[in-house]
């Protein structure tokens, strides 16, 4: 190689390698820059994720805050805490061939919805309980009288004589939708008042067989943590509005597979309409048919040897009833509620409690291997 072209390799190489040095320190400079602006301020900036160019608004980023977000969830439950009570009631003995049993204390949650000391919680804390009491916030115990209660709905109202430290705010739960954050506030296992759990709205719309011939339907499932003690509690917003009352978790399936964050509240929305008529009349009217009932399954219609696979077959008819007046019998098998067919969907009682009493419908009913069509003016059930 001649010196010529050995001197040329050369300044190739330190062109290059000038380039590359360059190229280094300016993308340090860069960094640097982006670095120093970043910190300029005493307080980092949220983290933004720029929106991809395929983006439907490219002008737009994601923005987290994580201390707003935390901040909210405070002002929340400072907000509707000085409204959530426990509530401790007393189950007495039952008599049994070896004597009578020791009473039992129950406990569950619940909320001020009232200045004049009505509380709202589950049917099912305040069952069978005597001696009803709730505990405050802040520790102080005041004995309540129970209003009023509905066990299809799972709602019931007490009453409370003493000075009422807050008042819950009701929000809207027709509006909630999967993927909102959902905060739950109660007293699990009766022992840990009001605890705070955190978690989202999973869905909405959904139902759950009490094994009593119905579901409790529309409920709200969330993922934050609901235990025993919980029930009767505030499932609340960010906004610290309640959008719900916790009523139940399911921990299995039945089949052996245990389940986590499966926790289900009563839309508000429905719990304020049972509870405000308890307020008004003491109890919350359902319609009434006057019939006593076995409901039929495909199961139950094979054993039986039954002309269909769903339905309600009558096994007794209340005297001066709504269906003794419509002409129903003892054998008939009830198949249809206006037009709505029972089936495993749509059981007997969920369909006839989406009436008024006093609304006319008509049941289409099988005997004799006959379909009859019985027009019915439904009364009036009461549950105090």
């Amino acid at each position: 190689m001649t010196t010529k072209r050995i001197l040329y390799v050369v300044l190739i190489m330190v062109v290059a390698a000038v380039s590359a040095l360059s190229g280094v320190v300016a993308g340090g400079f860069v960094v640097y820059r982006a670095v120093q602006q970043g910190q300029a301020g005493k307080l980092p900036a949220p983290i933004q994720a720029a929106v991809p160019a395929n983006s439907t608004q490219p002008g737009q980023n994601l923005v987290i805050n994580t201390t707003n977000i935390q901040t909210t969830i405070t002002q929340a439950v400072q907000k509707v805490g000085p409204a959530v009570v426990t509530v401790v009631g007393t189950i007495p003995g039952q008599q049994t061939f070896f004597g009578t049993s020791p009473s039992e204390t129950v406990s569950g949650s619940g909320i001020f919805i009232s200045n004049q000391g009505y509380v709202l919680t589950n049917n099912h804390v305040i069952q069978g309980a005597q001696n009803v009491n709730v505990v405050l916030s802040n520790g102080t115990q005041e004995k309540a009288t129970v209003v009023g209660a509905d066990p299809y709905n799972d709602i019931a109202v007490l009453k409370v004589s003493g000075k009422v430290p807050a008042v819950a705010t009701l929000g809207n739960s027709d509006v909630l939708k999967p993927g909102e954050t959902a905060i739950a506030i109660g007293s699990p296992l009766g022992d840990f008042k009001n605890t705070v759990t955190v978690g989202v709205i999973s869905a909405t719309g959904r139902s759950i067989d009490t094994g009593n011939g119905y579901s409790i339907e529309g409920l709200i499932q969330t993922d934050a943590a609901i235990n025993q003690g919980n029930s009767g509690g505030p499932l609340v917003d960010l906004a610290g509005e309640v959008i719900g009352i916790n009523t139940l978790i399911v921990r299995n399936t039945g089949t052996g597979t245990v389940a986590e964050g499966l926790g289900f509240a009563i839309p508000i929305n429905t719990a304020q309409a049972v509870a405000t008529q308890i307020i008004q009349k003491g109890y919350f009217a359902h319609p009434y048919l006057g019939i006593s009932y076995q409901p039929i399954a495909p199961d139950i219609a094979a054993a039986y040897n039954l002309p269909v696979q769903w339905g309600v077959y009558v096994t007794s008819v209340a005297a001066n009833s709504p269906a003794s007046k419509a002409g129903l019998q003892q054998g008939d098998i009830i198949t249809q509620i206006d037009s709505q067919i029972l089936d495993a969907n749509h059981s007997y009682l969920n369909t006839l409690y989406t009436y008024k009493p006093g609304d006319t419908v008509t049941l289409s009913v099988m005997r004799n291997g006959q379909t009859l069509q019985m027009k019915v003016t439904l009364g009036e059930a009461t549950h105090g």
